[in-house]
C-alpha cells in the first residue's frame, strides 16, 4: 500500500479526469487491479480510516492541488502532449474550424503550440487559432479562449513536411486537463496531415462553417473524429516536472485495444503515478510517440505504409520535443513479424540508445511481450515458434548486456504463468495488444526510481 512512504495511487483508484477537467477517483482496494476491474466487497477490504485518506487525496487533485516539493525544479519548457503523424487523411475539408482535444501531462503558466504537415502535399493555411480549458465536449471553459499568434501573426502557412510553433501564451493549465486547440482553415479541399487512431474525441465543423476559433460554445461543431489533425506537440513553461518521458514505440504504445477517451494505455498510467509522486527527482511528463505497426529499422520486410521506423524518426518525434530526460523504447515484435533477426533488432536498438546517450538522454528498453495467433488477422498470421525463439533472444539482450539505462519489464508484467509465450488472458485482446487490465498492469509494472534525476 505504500511506496516509498506515500500511498499508491492503486490504493486509492485515481483513474484520471472527466470531461470537465476534474480528477475522478474513488477509494478502492490495496491489490493493483481490483480497483480498475471493480472488485466487490470494498468495504470489506478497506477499513474507515484509509478510505478517509483516499478521500482527501482525491479531493485534493479534484481542486487540481499538486505535492508541495522544496526542491521543485527551476521553471523550463517541457513538451506535455505528443502525437506522431502518419498519414494523409483521405476526405479534404473546405473552410472548416477543428477543435483538437490534448490532455498535458505537466503543470504550468504558458503553454505554446507545435503543428506539423508532415505529410502535407500542398502548403497549409491556418487563418486562426485558438487555445482554451475544455469544458465538456466541444464546449470551452468560458474566459479561457485565448487566440494564438505566430511571429505576431494571427495565421501561419505550413509548407508541405514543414513545422511550426506558435509564440508562447500565457495560460495556467494543470497536469492532466484537457485543452481545446482550434484552428480555422480557410482553404478548398485540404486534407489532413493526421494520426490516425488518437483515442481521443475531436470536433469538426462543416464545411463552409467559417471561423468558430473564438466561439466558447460547441454549437457548430458536430463531427467527431478520433484521429488528431495536424497537430504535433503543447509545450508547457513548468516547474512541476523534472522533464519529458517520450514513451517511443508500436501499436502497443499507440494503444490498439483502448479505449476512446479513457486514457487507459499503459504510459497514461505512468503519467498518472509520476504526477502522483512528491519526490521532485522523479517527476516527469509523459508523452506518447506511439505508431501502429512501427518497427526499429527497415531489415526484413518494408514497414508499414507511413509508419516510418524507429531509428529514422528520432530526430522529429522524440529529439526535437522540449525538456526530454528519458526515452523509453518499445518496439520490435513488428520487426520479427517481418521477417528481422534478432542481430538486426538488437543493432536498431543499439543505434537509438547510442544517438539517445550523444544527446544526454538516459534510454530505457522494454521487453516484448508475447505474441501468438490467437486470432485470424494478418497482423498476426504467421508468427511462428521460431519467431517467438527470436522475440525470447531479444528479450534475454536487454535484460542482460544491453546498455539501456533501465529496463521495463512488460513482458513478465503480462504473460501467462501456465504459458510464458502468450499474454494472459485476463490481459489479452487479440493475440497482440493487451486490454486495458493488461495496460494497466504494464503502466504499474514500472519502477519510477529509473526517472530519479
Amino acid at each position: 500500500m505504500v511506496d516509498g512512504g506515500r500511498m499508491r495511487a492503486s490504493d486509492f483508484g485515481v483513474i484520471g479526469h472527466n470531461r470537465n477537467g476534474q480528477s475522478r477517483g474513488m477509494p478502492a482496494p490495496p491489490a493493483r487491479v481490483r480497483s480498475f476491474l471493480g472488485a466487490q466487497d470494498m468495504s470489506q477490504r478497506l477499513n474507515s480510516r484509509i478510505l478517509a485518506i483516499a478521500a482527501a487525496v482525491a479531493a485534493l487533485l479534484a481542486h487540481g492541488m499538486e505535492p508541495v516539493d522544496a526542491q521543485a525544479p527551476a521553471a523550463q519548457w517541457v513538451t506535455a502532449w505528443t502525437t506522431s503523424q502518419q498519414g494523409l487523411g483521405e476526405e479534404g475539408v473546405t473552410d472548416v474550424t477543428v477543435r483538437l482535444i490534448a490532455r498535458v501531462t505537466a503543470s504550468g503558466e504558458s503553454v505554446r503550440i507545435r503543428f506539423d504537415n508532415t505529410y502535407g502535399t500542398e502548403p497549409l493555411q491556418i487563418g486562426s487559432a485558438s487555445v482554451a480549458q475544455r469544458m465538456r465536449g466541444a464546449a470551452l471553459v468560458p474566459g479561457t479562449n485565448q487566440p494564438l499568434r505566430f511571429d505576431g501573426e494571427p495565421g501561419v502557412t505550413i509548407p508541405p513536411g514543414g513545422s511550426v510553433q506558435s509564440d508562447p501564451v500565457q495560460f495556467a493549465v494543470l497536469s492532466r486537463q484537457d485543452l481545446a486547440i482550434s484552428l480555422h482553415l480557410p482553404g478548398e479541399n485540404v486534407r489532413p496531415s493526421l494520426h490516425r487512431g488518437a483515442l481521443v474525441t475531436s470536433y469538426l465543423s462543416a464545411d463552409g462553417a467559417g471561423d468558430l476559433t473564438s466561439s466558447e460554445s460547441r454549437e457548430g461543431l458536430d463531427e467527431r473524429i478520433t484521429s488528431m489533425w495536424w497537430l504535433k506537440g503543447v509545450d508547457v513553461l513548468t516547474t512541476s516536472v523534472g522533464g519529458a518521458i517520450v514513451a517511443f514505440g508500436d501499436s502497443i504504445t499507440d494503444g490498439s485495444c483502448g479505449t476512446v477517451d479513457g486514457y487507459d494505455r499503459w504510459e497514461d498510467w505512468l503519467a498518472v503515478r509520476l504526477d502522483m509522486s512528491g519526490d521532485a527527482a522523479r517527476r516527469r511528463a509523459v508523452v506518447n510517440e506511439g505508431i501502429g505497426g512501427n518497427t526499429v529499422t527497415r531489415e526484413g520486410l518494408q514497414p508499414a505504409p507511413n509508419s516510418t521506423p524507429g531509428v529514422e524518426r528520432l530526430e522529429r518525434d522524440v529529439f526535437s520535443h522540449a525538456g526530454v530526460t528519458d526515452v523509453v523504447l518499445f518496439m520490435g515484435t513488428n520487426d520479427i513479424r517481418r521477417e528481422a533477426t534478432a542481430r538486426s533488432v538488437i543493432s536498431g536498438m543499439e543505434t537509438i540508445i547510442e544517438q539517445g546517450h550523444a544527446r544526454g538522454l538516459r534510454v530505457h528498453g522494454v521487453t516484448i511481450i508475447p505474441r501468438h495467433n490467437r486470432a485470424p488477422t494478418p497482423n498476426n498470421s504467421g508468427w511462428t515458434p521460431a519467431k517467438t525463439r527470436i522475440r525470447n533472444e531479444v528479450n534475454a539482450w536487454m535484460r542482460g548486456d544491453a546498455p539501456f539505462d533501465g529496463v521495463l519489464d512488460f513482458d513478465q508484467a503480462v504473460r501467462d504463468g501456465a504459458d510464458l509465450d502468450r499474454i494472459a488472458p485476463a490481459f489479452d485482446c487479440d493475440g497482440i495488444h493487451p486490454t486495458p487490465r493488461g495496460y494497466y498492469e504494464m503502466g504499474w509494472s514500472v519502477p519510477l526510481e529509473l526517472f530519479a534525476r
